[in-house]
């Protein structure tokens, strides 16, 4: 279903030309810009946009006030004109002034990368704390920004459909918009400790975790559900959910662990949208393992998993044990196949293939194995007995008068966990 806007009586569609600037800058990161743009495009569709032409422009560095230059901005309004466009939007980031000149030549809707994304969260926030992330990334994108906006501030939305934080608050004063930010930040704190009680009672009951991470579109709420029966949303396009979702798995052994499912990430992923979204994306801290899924049937492959170390990196979980995932291996070319790392902590997977599944079943739990200790348990001490099955794979239970004698692998992690409770039953051979 089309997405539209209400500048008239008449609903309209948004129909866009994107436009890239390639810049020396850009030139030497080494970062195909050709590959940025199909992902733009994606971005777009995702957005329900339609696409109907894309104009590109070659710079030493962006023109301060055009952003594309003067010559090429004539150029995009005689496009617009003949194509029947009524948006334009920009691979790169643009400043308000840029934005306000921008829509003054060409009398368009003027998105950048960072709005479209935002666009397209506000679109898919369901929950309390991802309406408020949202909305608050939002703001915080468009208060430095308010000196510079022009039509935009009169768009009900202001950015691609009705999905922005709506006009009553985009035509209020710089301390109006302030309040509101510090009321979001307000709410976003009560739901952050909310959450962090949830950790801390998972901590408490010797929960195992493992986290789904990868740029978005890579197949892991595909996965998640193929793993767990979830019932959850999953739709081939970018974002298509936002919410964490956890759920549990039962590994080989009949051990327990929460599986969750985080956000995707993308390249020049909003520096206020992983602000908001920080306290569900540290999830990831609390994971014992990370399973990075990646679309290996990606042009962008290579570019996608240093994108997704780089955020990893930021959120200070870069060094948790990690496997990585290809999957959509049914759609690679045999050529793509071959260039596919191998050994230690890589597997080639599709969500759909139940072998594959078991194969993912079995790496999470020999990664999560850990030694093997004999405990002595008193027999009135049920709640240690608990917690060996929750944190450890119990293979073997014998009996001893009034004792238990469990033999359970335990890995060293959730030993230097849990050994403060668990040190003084250990037996000795």
């Amino acid at each position: 279903m089309a997405i539209t806007t209400h500048d008239t009586e008449t609903d309209i569609q948004d129909r866009a030309i994107l436009v890239t600037l390639v810049t020396d800058k850009i030139k030497r990161t080494g970062i195909d810009p050709e590959l940025s743009l199909q992902e733009l495009v994606q971005l777009a569709e995702t957005a329900g946009v339609e696409v109907l032409d894309v104009l590109r422009q070659n710079k030493d560095t962006p023109d301060s006030k055009w952003f594309i230059g003067k010559g090429k901005v004539e150029e995009l309004r005689m496009a617009a004109d003949g194509l029947g466009a009524n948006t334009a939007i920009f691979d790169q980031e643009l400043s308000g002034a840029q934005v306000r000149n921008l829509e003054e030549s060409l009398d368009l809707k003027i998105i950048d990368r960072t709005q479209l994304i935002l666009d397209i969260f506000a679109g898919r926030a369901k929950t309390r704390e991802g309406i408020i992330q949202v909305e608050l990334a939002q703001l915080s994108y468009l208060l430095p920004r308010l000196s510079g906006q022009g039509k935009n501030l009169s768009r009900l939305g202001g950015g691609i459909g009705t999905r922005g934080p709506g006009e009553s608050k985009l035509e209020t004063d710089r301390r109006h918009i302030r309040g509101r930010i510090t009321e979001l930040k307000r709410q976003l704190d009560e739901v952050v400790k909310t959450r962090e009680l949830h950790r801390e009672r998972r901590r408490k009951a010797g929960a195992v975790q493992v986290a789904l991470v990868g740029y978005t579109n890579a197949g892991k709420s595909t996965l998640l559900k193929q793993l767990t029966d979830a019932d959850v949303y999953i739709e081939n396009q970018l974002f298509a959910t936002l919410d964490p979702t956890s759920r549990v798995l039962q590994l080989t052994g009949g051990k327990e662990v929460v599986l969750t499912d985080t956000v995707g990430f993308i390249q020049n992923l909003p520096h206020d949208l992983v602000a908001s979204f920080r306290a569900t994306l540290e999830e990831v801290n609390e994971a014992n393992l990370v399973l990075h899924v990646v679309d290996a049937s990606s042009p962008m492959r290579e570019e996608q998993m240093e994108i997704v170390q780089t955020i990893l990196q930021d959120l200070g979980a870069a060094s948790k044990p990690q496997i990585v995932l290809f999957n959509k291996i049914d759609l690679c070319e045999p050529e793509q196949l071959e260039m596919l790392p191998t050994g230690t902590g890589f597997l080639k997977i599709s969500a759909f293939n139940p072998e594959d599944l078991t194969r993912i079943i079995e790496i999470i739990s020999d990664e999560l194995a850990g030694d093997t200790l004999n405990f002595r348990i008193p027999g009135d001490r049920g709640d240690i007995s608990s917690l060996l099955y929750r944190v450890g794979e119990v293979l073997e239970t014998t009996y001893d008068e009034n004792d238990v004698i469990y033999n359970v692998r335990l890995n060293k992690e959730d030993y230097d966990k849990w050994g403060y409770m668990l040190a003084d039953f250990v037996d000795q051979p």
